[in-house]
């Protein structure tokens, strides 16, 4: 268990009551067990809402959820998504669009990316249902840090350091498929069929953004595994809004 400590550590602020000892390469082998992080973080929104839901109004308890996965992970993937906006937003090429990346000033597309970013993902969170809502909380955070490994094993990198290639250094084909099946089979027992809709519709978006980023970058960095990693949430909460909205 101590690579999923240390993908814990890594992917969240959750404070351990011990040491991990990290070595040479565990980052990447560490990377087969994020989506049992996500599961984990998963786990802490249900039991925050099992906690607020009989003494808060509903709106005010969703938000409360919003603002709890934004502190757990330490903004981290969030300031993916504002970079990433950011470079969008910039004229020029690939060496503007890395440079504005880089840049730690967040300008207006980046505001604009994280409000909208995190009001789509509050007003889906207010629409679901009551039935299989915690459920559901486990499962989009662990269908996005699922992303994150697809997005990372075995794609060229933007950058030769950062984030995205510490990664992706020593992850493995073997580390992917360990954490696509761990991620389908959880999707199927939370969820059933919707959860495996779910599960398809992220590997399918992750592989398309992975394809874009490859073209408009040369390869990936560390804040496009943190923006698709957002993205993969808020569509993995859409979804599960459109199938609930039509039965």
């Amino acid at each position: 268990m101590r690579l999923y400590f240390t993908a814990l550590q890594f992917l969240t602020i959750i404070p351990l009551p011990f040491t991990v000892r990290w070595r040479e390469g565990d980052l990447g082998r560490s990377m087969a067990f994020f989506p049992l992080v996500g599961l984990t973080i998963g786990a802490l929104l249900a039991g925050l809402d099992f906690c607020l839901a009989p003494i808060l109004p509903r709106p005010v308890a969703d938000l409360i959820l919003v603002t709890a996965l934004a502190l757990v992970t330490g903004v981290l993937h969030l300031d993916g998504l504002a970079d990433v906006c950011d470079g969008l937003a910039a004229r020029g090429g690939r060496e503007r669009f890395l440079a504005v990346m880089k840049d730690s000033r967040i300008g207006a597309a980046g505001a604009a990316g994280l409000f909208l970013g995190l009001f789509l993902k509050y007003q889906a969170l207010l629409q679901l249902p009551l039935a299989g809502k915690r459920e559901m909380l486990m499962l989009f955070p662990l269908l996005a840090r699922t992303a994150q490994v697809q997005l990372a094993v075995g794609a060229r990198q933007a950058r030769p350091d950062g984030l995205g290639a510490a990664c992706s250094a020593d992850a493995g084909v073997t580390h992917l498929v360990t954490a696509e099946l761990t991620a389908l089979v959880a999707s199927w027992l939370l969820l059933g069929v919707p959860g495996a809709v779910c599960w398809s519709a992220a590997v399918v978006f992750t592989g398309l953004c992975r394809w874009w980023f490859h073209r408009r970058l040369g390869g990936i960095t560390g804040d496009v595994i943190g923006c698709v990693s957002e993205l993969n949430e808020i569509l993995c909460l859409l979804l599960l809004l459109g199938m609930n909205f039509n039965t």
